[in-house]
């Protein structure tokens, strides 16, 4: 009832508050016949409670009414401050999820960038030493020990390579270059990889280039062919 009893104060005053109003007379007249006609409609929708709310407005002076209005205003305006700032404070959280949301995909890598560091280190010391010494089997053996090292922190980052060595060919991991007469490896076995293929984490992200067996050259089989 509170709610309805504000809402008919605020439809009866309403249009008394604003500049420029009649005289005080013409104006208590025309309020008092607002009030009757608001009551008056009111009544179709719930007469019980709105011969209550007519009992309530009976007993305000307009000094009371006014002073209701005002205050229901002030909290209206409150109300709607408080809004704007919410709505801004939403603004300024989403801003701030899509700025960090863009921070993690730039640096996301930085952790496994850094694990790789050193063996760019070992590799540029090889090669100074490679040159200085000239020998290659001092470069060989750097390089070697530098390869094996990033292997295995790409492991330690779930990266792993694609079996390829004598494996059925897979299209889901292999991509076959040619095929090759091959008198010893099966029709569609893996005979020789031209490129390595890894998964991360069991998901393919680059499949092994592969020669794929196409069996035993063509006279061969015509020689097996009883006569």
């Amino acid at each position: 009832m509170t709610i309805n009893l504000t809402f008919h104060i605020c439809l009866i005053f309403q249009p008394f508050l604003k500049e420029g109003q009649t005289e005080k007379k013409d104006a208590d007249g025309d309020m008092e016949e607002e009030k009757s006609k608001v009551i008056s409609e009111s009544d179709q929708e719930n007469p019980e409670e709105n011969r209550s709310i007519e009992a309530s407005l009976e007993k305000m002076t307009k000094e009371e009414v006014v002073e209701a209005f005002r205050e229901l205003k002030e909290k209206a305006d409150r109300d709607h401050d408080l809004y704007l700032r919410s709505m801004a404070e939403v603004d300024n959280i989403k801003k701030r999820a899509a700025r960090d949301k863009e921070e993690w995909i730039k640096y996301a890598n930085e952790n496994l960038v850094k694990s790789i560091l050193p063996f760019m280190d070992n590799l540029d010391k090889a090669v100074a030493h490679a040159r200085d010494e000239k020998s290659l089997d001092a470069l060989r053996e750097g390089v070697e020990l530098t390869l094996k090292g990033l292997k295995d922190s790409l492991g330690k980052s779930g990266v792993q390579e694609v079996h390829t060595s004598g494996a059925p060919f897979d299209p889901r991991y292999h991509e076959a270059v040619y095929e090759k007469e091959d008198d010893q490896a099966p029709v569609g076995t893996v005979i020789q990889e031209l490129q390595k293929g890894y998964t991360l984490n069991g998901r393919l992200i680059r499949p092994a280039m592969v020669v794929v067996s196409k069996g035993r050259p063509e006279a061969e089989k015509r020689e097996e062919i009883p006569r």
